[in-house]
């Protein structure tokens, strides 16, 4: 089989059967006359995205002084380029809302990538703060706190097991302003969120104690059977997770204290001790 790139065609070289035809060209738009553009060449340009301030839809003067055929540009050129250069940014962020887009997102990909998230989850957090923006929930109020709870948001929805401290401390803001900023955008925007899997919190929590895989399997088993005997519900995830590998740091003989499982979850040692009791009685463990 030979593929005819000028006609898009793929036939056999044997009966000149064409087994294809009209096939579209995926390489370059252009031909590259240097070695240095043949990587940089592409068909198209990043994909449209609600965490860019406008799209990725605007087009930008590159920064360059060359011409189109590869020659630099004299002094008084450069100078006129400059100024077309700069009236471009201008022109692109001109109102109010456009500016808080991008001061928004450009700290949006910095939490993300302190808690190491998924560009799903940084795609959802740009879309809930486009929203809240929408309804003029962030005048008046801190953009860092609204886009931190956006987040926090959007980790939940996706069922990531990111909490509220985690996301204050890479936000550089209070706990408590945190979660004002979340019932609110709970409130004004209806949004429901799922309940957070106590499983999911499991691997975080012993990754941080550093406890055997063993432990850590037997420590599932465990809340799998808190689960099934309904006593999960309403108890905080963390809290939970972290009192079912205390017990199983226990029947395995692995030397863990409440404060080191506490301290990993992020939770007091009153919440282990109360959730530890109640996972024995109920299980009779």
């Amino acid at each position: 089989m030979v593929t005819d790139n000028p006609r898009g065609e793929v036939y056999c070289t044997s009966c000149g059967f064409v087994v294809k035809e009209n096939v579209i060209e995926t390489g370059p738009e252009w031909r590259s006359f240097s070695n240095e553009e043949k990587d940089e060449r592409s068909r198209t340009g990043l994909p449209t995205s609600v965490a860019i301030h406008d799209m990725g839809l605007a087009t930008i003067i590159g920064g360059e002084n060359k011409d189109a055929a590869g020659r630099s540009l004299t002094g008084a050129m450069k100078s006129s380029v400059e100024r077309m250069r700069t009236w471009d940014r201008r022109s692109q962020v001109h109102e109010s809302q456009d500016r808080n887009l991008k001061q928004a997102f450009s700290e949006l990909r910095r939490l993300s990538e302190k808690l190491s998230v998924s560009e799903a989850v940084t795609e959802r957090a740009a879309y809930i703060y486009r929203k809240a923006l929408e309804r003029n929930l962030v005048r008046g109020r801190s953009i860092t706190a609204i886009l931190a709870a956006s987040l926090y948001a959007a980790c939940r929805d996706r069922e990531v097991p990111r909490t509220l401290k985690d996301v204050a401390a890479v936000g550089f803001i209070k706990k408590k302003d945190l979660a004002r900023s979340y019932r609110l955008l709970l409130k004004e925007m209806d949004i429901q969120m799922p309940v957070v899997d106590p499983m999911k919190c499991m691997s975080k929590i012993a990754s941080r104690a550093n406890v055997s895989g063993k432990t850590q399997r037997r420590a599932r088993e465990i809340l799998l059977r808190a689960e099934q005997a309904r006593i999960s519900a309403g108890k905080d995830p963390m809290g939970i997770s972290a009192s079912a590998l205390y017990v199983a740091c226990i029947l395995e003989g692995e030397n863990m204290t409440q404060r080191d499982i506490a301290d990993a979850a992020g939770v007091t040692e009153v919440t282990i001790r109360n959730r530890y009791k109640g996972l024995r009685l109920a299980l009779g463990i």
